[in-house]
């Protein structure tokens, strides 16, 4: 008998007995196996650690001790939550937001229409960041200048590239060891002896005006390229710069590196102060920094160059038809966005006094990249706080979690970020607007991808 034959002679009630699904294989209960799998992963992950001895020995200590039914109890929670109670959740949620959004908006507006009340609040948030460091514990003192506010700067800087002119660049800590490299020169701890041995607050423009023409050299052949392509590009600069820091033993150290660089001193007109050790000192020398750039990229964001980023940003094409030199800006952008990596360098290789390549991992331009992703791209607000929050994060696990589980919390964190607030933290309007626009289907959310072959 052939199939037709056997179609034809179905009834109706045992066609639909067909069709129909049984219990088990409704979607609600796929995902009720995807989270007790996910409860499993995280048992695991989060269980005994293993040793060579015995190498099932972390998986009996997960699935003896208590910990996988706290994390099937947790993942079968929710699960219950958005199967049985997501669409009073949502109305509660929506109930709180409409009802703090009314003085939230208010405060907002009231701050936007009045500037002193806005220049007050800056200034509060100055001198709360100014005050409150000083009463930490010495480690987190250390934390917040070798680590915050020293990838907060770089931050600031790959925001103008990434943020504001759409350039995808995975290479940006490299312009940070340019930075570096230049305070050893320059204060004569390389193999290469300077013309003049300088102080190293005089080594800061001269290394924003070295990292200025790295910045040029990097940009000028990737002129035609965007998204995927310029990304690798931007990754082979900085192994560039890294092996050649690594190899050229005779110029750079090679890699023993630098050593003995002298702390930042002050001897004028009767000031005399030197920089110690002590980590304050740097904290104010750096929040100083962090304040001018961004009062400088903030006007510059809203200038004529400004507009030319988002223009260049959202298309291409379409900006080079307006009028808008595209070369010039995606080499300004690249300029200065580098120059601030410069000043950070020199201001970490001063604290640390000692400087090689490994210091200089791709590793930290990726970290850089997620920052600011993590932050809100285009939102100066918004990268200093995705800063701040995912380098606080692994030293705030140090105590609790292996040093070699920490970067998989940060993982799992960007995961969960992207899917459900692909905007960032803190997002700029404009990317906002971008990303409404792609869910209504009229516009592209991701500004820096390029038409076919990465060729304008």
């Amino acid at each position: 008998m052939s199939a037709v034959d056997t179609s034809r002679n179905l009834t109706p009630s045992v066609a639909a007995k067909l069709r129909r699904k049984a219990w088990y294989q409704e979607e609600r209960f796929t995902r009720l196996w995807a989270m007790i799998a996910l409860g499993v992963l995280l048992a695991l992950v989060t269980g005994e650690q293993g040793n060579t001895r015995d190498v099932f020995f972390s998986i009996k200590g997960t699935f003896t001790g208590g910990n996988l039914w706290i994390c099937l109890a947790v993942t079968v929670g929710v699960w219950v939550l958005r199967e049985f109670a997501a669409e009073p959740i949502k109305g509660v949620v929506a109930k709180a937001k409409s009802g703090a959004g009314g003085p939230v908006g208010a405060v907002r507006a009231r701050v936007q229409a009045d500037k002193r009340l806005k220049w007050g609040l800056l200034g509060l948030i100055l001198v709360l960041a100014l005050v409150i460091p000083s009463g930490l514990a010495r480690t987190w003192q250390t934390v917040l200048v070798d680590q915050i506010a020293i990838f907060a700067l770089l931050a600031i800087g790959l925001n103008v590239v990434i943020g504001w002119a759409g350039l995808l660049d995975l290479g940006f800590f490299a312009f940070f060891a340019v930075g570096a490299y230049s305070t050893a020169y320059w204060t004569g701890r390389l193999p290469v002896e300077p013309p003049v041995v300088l102080n190293n607050f005089w080594v800061i423009p001269i290394a924003v005006v070295t990292c200025l023409i790295a910045g040029l050299l990097l940009g000028a052949p990737t002129l035609r390229l965007r998204g995927d392509y310029l990304a690798i590009v931007t990754l082979g600069f900085h192994e560039i710069i890294y092996l050649v820091a690594k190899n050229a033993d005779g110029i750079t150290g090679g890699p023993q590196g630098a050593r003995l660089i002298p702390d930042f001193s002050i001897d004028f007109a009767g000031i005399e102060y030197e920089w110690s050790i002590k980590p304050l000192p740097y904290w104010y020398l750096l929040v100083f920094f962090i304040v001018l750039v961004i009062v400088l990229f903030s006007r510059l964001e809203h200038s004529r160059v400004g507009r030319a980023w988002t223009a260049i940003r959202e298309d291409e094409i379409a900006a080079a038809a307006n009028g808008v030199d595209t070369v010039r800006f995606k080499l300004m952008a690249f300029a200065i966005g580098a120059s601030t990596s410069g000043v950070a360098g020199v201001i970490f290789t001063s604290k640390y006094g000692y400087i090689n390549p490994e210091v200089f991992p791709l590793l930290q331009s990726i970290l850089i990249l997620a920052y600011v992703i993590f932050g809100g791209m285009g939102s100066i607000p918004g990268v200093l706080a995705g800063a701040a929050i995912l380098v606080w994060l692994p030293e705030a696990l140090k105590d609790y979690v292996d040093p070699s589980d920490r970067y998989m919390y940060l993982g799992a964190l960007l995961v969960i970020m992207m899917i459900y607030r692909p905007q960032g933290i803190w997002p700029s309007r404009r990317r906002q607007r971008e990303l409404k626009m792609a869910e209504e289907g009229v516009g592209d959310a991701d500004a820096m991808t390029e038409p076919a072959g990465g060729k304008i």
